[in-house]
């Protein structure tokens, strides 16, 4: 299929079909790594069921431990952690975390249908509850880590204790809960100019900008707010 936009130069065109044929080499090699990710040997057992503190509803908080959050028959269970310290007199939410959850408390909805989703970070219930009030989140699952080590043991936080985004993905066989992937890319070498990227395919925002003549650009980053 040969597409031209109205106007577009010959130069144009011929650029655009060399970028197309790249484009299909990353979408080869996305679905070649996703089938090498499901190809993965059994992980590591969850040696300890974590025990975490929620609050629904406004209520007291209570405890939920790693075990319970595998529901309605789901056997997948995949946690962010979220950047957000445990301390008052830390730093508060991390806004680069907050905008990608702002697009996933919208999307948690359909993601549950697949598979079991939460959001972890070492702040206390409260202070996590605030936040999502004041961004408007409703359908995300958010669990204070702050009274286990689940982040220390699972690279949530860095040897000093300082939170670090992480994604992890859990999988139940039978009694069994085993570790099945986490997010290193975070921690691999990169290239002069380049990002992690080891979360960007579920953040909307810095997708939406490599479409973009500007890209992601090196001045700019998420804030909470902005006037």
């Amino acid at each position: 299929m040969n597409l031209a936009f109205p106007n577009e130069s010959t130069d144009y065109r011929a650029a655009r079909n060399r970028l197309l044929q790249r484009e299909i080499e990353l979408r080869r090699m996305t679905e070649a790594v996703a089938q090498g990710r499901r190809r993965l040997p059994p992980g590591g057992i969850v040696a300890q069921d974590y025990v975490f503190q929620q609050t629904e509803s406004g209520s007291i908080p209570t405890e939920v431990r790693l075990s319970e959050l595998f529901v309605r028959g789901l056997d997948t269970l995949v946690i962010y952690n979220f950047m957000f310290p445990r301390a008052l007199d830390d730093e508060g939410p991390c806004p680069s975390c907050t905008s990608m959850l702002d697009g996933l408390d919208g999307a948690v909805q359909h993601i549950r249908q697949r598979v079991n989703f939460a959001v972890v970070a070492k702040a206390s219930v409260s202070r996590l509850l605030a936040h999502a009030h004041q961004r408007g989140w409703r359908w995300l699952r958010l669990l204070s880590s702050a009274s286990n080590t689940y982040n220390r043991d699972y690279f949530g936080e860095d040897a000093e204790g300082d939170p670090r985004p992480m994604l992890n993905v859990f999988v139940r066989e039978g009694e069994v809960i085993r570790h099945f992937w986490g997010s290193e890319l975070f921690d691999a070498p990169t290239e002069p100019g380049q990002e992690p990227r080891h979360v960007d395919p579920i953040d909307p925002l810095w997708n939406m900008f490599d479409f973009t003549p500007q890209g992601r650009g090196t001045d700019w980053d998420a804030a909470l707010s902005y006037s």
